[in-house]
């Protein structure tokens, strides 16, 4: 009896987490980390930009350091192995490309029509982490591929919506009006924060429960804190700059507050990147 407790035991565990170690897993964690790192300073260049265009101009300083973050990134990135797919090489290649042009030219230019060249250029940044979702998850173990999934399709389009929310009202405060069509947009992007939120933290309970032992520890105080501060950072763009006849709030507050609700979404992004780590060294 007592062994056919132990094969059962092992079976359960073995459902969490691989026999074998995952060093291909553990490679294209790198790759997921390198990825979000230019998702986030792009954002942050194209909100610290947009400040700027529209009369801080203390923040322009700080987009050169952004750009920095942006070149490490993608130098991160060309240099592990997952870039040697073809289609992830090409696709990376072209974002780097038109990143490069886009910073010589973005302070010459308008700033509606700059916020709408990084946000299009982000969006194919969100495309190309679906695809290292669906290629470079193939060799991963079953957590590891259920966790690159709420990583790259959840969490960093839920960082790009916040990153627009950020941005875009952070220009309407240094500024000091908002325009009917950018009051339809934050509209839009608030919709898309709540959304995305919600999901995010839904599918971690869920897998947590089934994988309490390989999802990081304390992972469920942090989406409470999640739940909370979202719903804030919501309340105060719709009743400072929304819906607010005479728009005082600072803009440098409005942003940092946006960065520090971006970064406790990334917290849960690196505690699920961990457990892909810890998971790809599997039990031998």
């Amino acid at each position: 009896m007592r062994i056919f407790i132990l094969i059962a035991l092992l079976i359960f565990s073995l459902q969490a987490k691989s026999l074998f170690s995952n060093d291909k897993q553990l490679e294209d964690s790198k790759y997921l980390e390198a990825l979000k790192n230019l998702v986030i300073a792009t954002q942050k260049t194209r909100g610290l930009t947009n400040n700027y265009l529209n009369g801080n101009v203390a923040a322009m300083l700080l987009v050169y350091g952004t750009r920095d973050d942006m070149k490490k990134a993608i130098g991160d990135m060309e240099a592990l192995p997952l870039a040697s797919d073809a289609i992830i090489h090409d696709r990376a290649s072209k974002i780097s490309d038109r990143l490069i042009k886009l910073n010589r030219k973005a302070f010459k230019k308008n700033p509606e029509d700059v916020f709408d060249e990084y946000t299009e250029i982000i969006s194919q940044i969100l495309m190309l982490a679906q695809t290292v979702s669906k290629r470079g998850s193939k060799e991963l173990n079953n957590l590891g591929k259920k966790l690159t999934i709420i990583m790259m399709e959840t969490i960093l389009p839920l960082c790009e919506y916040t990153g627009q929310l950020r941005g875009m009202g952070a220009g309407v405060l240094a500024k000091g009006s908002i325009t009917p069509e950018q009051k339809m947009k934050m509209t839009v992007m608030i919709s898309e924060v709540k959304r995305l939120s919600n999901k995010m933290v839904e599918d971690l309970v869920s897998l947590s429960v089934t994988n309490r032992d390989s999802c990081s520890t304390g992972i469920d105080v942090v989406l409470s804190k999640v739940k909370k501060a979202t719903k804030d950072y919501i309340d105060l763009a719709q009743n400072e700059i929304m819906n607010k006849k005479k728009i005082t709030y600072d803009s440098y507050e409005y942003f940092e507050k946006g960065t520090k609700l971006i970064s406790l979404y990334l917290e849960v992004y690196n505690m699920n990147n961990n457990s892909i780590v810890n998971d790809s060294k599997g039990w031998l």
